[in-house]
C-alpha cells in the first residue's frame, strides 16, 4: 500500500498518475480561478 492510499485519499488506485493529474488540475485551475477573481475585484479590470 503506497503512502497516498493512507491519506484524504482512502481509495484504491489513489496513487494512479491520472488520479494524481486530475487532482492537481482541479487544484491549480481552482487556485488560478481565485487568483484571476481577487485581481478583477481589486483593481476593477475588465
Amino acid at each position: 500500500m503506497s503512502d497516498l492510499d493512507r491519506g484524504i485519499m482512502k481509495f484504491k488506485g489513489a496513487d494512479n498518475p491520472i488520479v494524481i493529474a486530475i487532482s492537481a488540475a482541479l487544484v491549480l485551475g481552482t487556485i488560478t480561478a481565485l487568483v484571476v477573481w481577487a485581481l478583477r475585484t481589486a483593481y476593477v479590470v475588465a
